[in-house]
């Protein structure tokens, strides 16, 4: 009898109704934002190395297209491919760059894959996005200088995924924490200039695609310019003198998407004084040319 009852608890068990948690699986898409965010990426990188053209497609996991550019310069059937390339990187959760080499390597019958599998384009270009080590979506370049090139720009715009905000990924619903910084600690960054939000992992922005920054001078600066960064300048005490546009004399890169010059030539002159507000796009060069010390403003740097 303990037998036949220890059996049927057995059935009943495994008869039980699976709950929804077991059945169904939480997952982050891609948005069209975070598409457009990674093809802003990967265009500026273009345009650092004077690519001589370049269609940039972004998919989702599925292989569905979100989003195409595609530069200047670049042969027609450049959209289609970089499209093709994504789309593999997708599926397969692979770089396409992985295909070729096989197929270079002697197993060619992998090519049939392409008479079933709508767009499987084997080509060195197709890197996929992960989010959280999970593929939410994949990247595809053609028409740069060289196939590597295709590829390099696909994994810089693969690896802007990593900083951007926690927005361009769906996230069901999970909001951010507010942040909170008291006066004295908002003075102190200002007496010495420190990022106030946006390098601090515990507080959660830095996956989000904007900075707080209390910037500090006693000094007149140099040239900048920031290829991904809009930078957006509210004056708190002092004044200066800021030129915007313009040529960076004797420009160079300092870091990634960081460029510094000696001044700007040209351009257009703004006396700044508290309560002024400014609005630098990404790419546009600027430089405070004089400065009555102490000039404290704060800078939100939206990427």
């Amino acid at each position: 009898m303990k037998r036949i009852m220890t059996i049927m608890a057995g059935v009943m068990l495994a008869a039980a109704p699976v709950s929804a948690a077991d059945s169904v699986m939480d997952k982050r898409g891609l948005t069209l934002d975070g598409a457009r965010k990674v093809i802003a990426a990967t265009v500026a990188e273009a345009k650092k190395l004077n690519a001589p053209g370049g269609a940039i497609a972004v998919v989702d996991e599925g292989g569905n297209l979100l989003a195409l550019e595609r530069l200047d310069g670049s042969f027609a059937a450049s959209a289609n491919i970089s499209i093709g390339k994504a789309r593999t990187a997708a599926l397969f959760k692979l770089p396409t760059r992985k295909f070729e080499d096989v197929i270079k390597g002697g197993r060619t019958p992998m090519i049939a894959l392409g008479g079933d599998l709508q767009n499987f384009t084997p080509l060195q270009g197709g890197i996929p996005l992960l989010w959280e080590g999970k593929v939410v979506g994949a990247i595809g370049v053609s028409g740069a200088a060289s196939a590597q090139q295709d590829e390099d720009l696909a994994i810089v715009g693969a690896k802007s995924l990593e900083s951007m905000q926690m927005s361009a990924v769906e996230m069901n619903g999970h909001a951010l924490p507010v942040t909170y910084l008291d006066s004295k600690t908002v003075k102190a960054a200002f007496g010495k200039g420190a990022v106030l939000v946006g390098e601090d992992e515990k507080m959660m922005h830095a996956a989000r695609n904007y900075m707080v920054h209390a910037s500090h001078r006693d000094q007149a600066g140099i040239a900048e310019i920031h290829t991904l960064d809009t930078d957006i300048v509210y004056v708190l005490e002092g004044t200066a003198t800021l030129v915007t546009g313009g040529t960076a004399v004797e420009s160079k890169t300092i870091a990634p998407n960081e460029l510094r010059g000696k001044y700007i030539d040209g351009g257009e002159t703004r006396k700044l004084v508290p309560g002024d507000v400014v609005i630098i796009p990404d790419n546009v060069p600027h430089w405070f040319k004089e400065v009555s010390s102490p000039f404290n403003y704060y800078v939100v740097k939206v990427r």
